[in-house]
């Protein structure tokens, strides 16, 4: 149907429903022989008279009162669906897609998902843990979380933690007769189990500052692994030395499972970003999901 055939059949009954070619125009932002003109198109495209009209009444002719009734359903559901369709614009409601990493997951949104639920329960959570590079926007996501020397350039990053150190630590039973190491160097006197990228497949590189600046030291270790929960287990159970997020060891430092080492050559490094794309006309529910995620009182904050 073109534009103007559906715009014939909207002003058609708007005046069946107003019972006048004044209100219905005004109704329609239309001076009333504009609106006569629209029926009177109408009429000669389906070659048949709609309405009875005197100068002090209007009425439906046979044909106009079944075309009416055919399709009075039809346009409460249109104007329905398009009223659905704005409330997700101005009420926080329907679903979002966020893509995170399972670190993320852990220490940043897990703790708040009940409070979330609460507040909002009219908004369905799907959250995809991925820890690869992905493009959120090419996979259909709302938003990505990432530390912030991940997100792109391009995009709106809203900042949901402090900066993250990282923390070489080992086991008390690793550290059995071994010395703690001095320096980045000294690291390669020790057994260490590294981190590897799902994605490209490459070793993650321990990054330290130091003095001198900056120092990368290329890890190969006698256990890799592509999952962060198992590469700390093999930390605890004194398989060597790793290299982990400063809050992901934070309990087992304080509970003496873990030594931790080269403090003073780890520096800060910037934390997690919820990140999204510049574009219009934002859903309620994603900008509920990030003023819930980024204030400061959350304890999505809290480490």
């Amino acid at each position: 149907m073109k534009g103007t055939e559906f715009s014939e059949l909207v002003a058609f009954m708007a005046i069946l429903e107003e019972r006048s070619f004044r209100r219905a125009a005004l109704r329609l932002g239309l001076s009333p022989s504009a609106l006569s003109h629209t029926l009177r198109s109408l009429e000669e495209r389906l070659g048949a008279r709609l309405l009875n009209r005197t100068t002090r009444s209007l009425a439906p002719t046979q044909a106009g009162q079944a075309l009416f009734d055919r399709l009075s359903p039809a346009i409460a559901d249109m104007e329905g669906a398009i009223r659905d369709v704005g409330a997700f614009q101005t009420q926080p409601r329907g679903r979002v897609r966020i893509n995170l990493p399972r670190l993320a997951a852990r220490l940043v949104v897990g703790p708040a998902l009940g409070d979330f639920v609460r507040t909002y329960p009219d908004i369905q959570l799907d959250l995809v843990i991925d820890d690869n590079i992905t493009d959120v926007v090419a996979k259909g996501f709302d938003a990505g979380i990432r530390l912030g020397e991940l997100v792109q350039q391009d995009m709106i990053a809203v900042r949901l933690t402090p900066d993250w150190r990282m923390a070489v630590v080992g086991s008390p039973a690793y550290f059995a007769g071994r010395s703690l190491p001095q320096t980045p160097a000294d690291i390669r006197e020790h057994a260490c189990i590294n981190y590897r990228w799902n994605e490209t497949g490459a070793l993650y590189r321990w990054n330290f500052d130091g003095p001198d600046g900056p120092l990368d030291v290329g890890i190969e270790g006698v256990i890799t692994v592509n999952e962060m929960d198992l590469l700390l287990e093999a930390t605890l159970q004194g398989a060597g030395l790793a290299f982990l997020p400063e809050s992901f060891v934070a309990d087992a430092i304080n509970q003496g499972r873990l030594v931790r080492a080269l403090g003073n050559w780890c520096g800060p490094f910037a934390g997690f970003y919820l990140y999204y794309p510049n574009k219009p006309h934002m859903p309620a529910a994603l900008r509920a999901f990030i003023d819930f995620i980024k204030l400061p009182v959350s304890p999505l904050c809290r480490h």
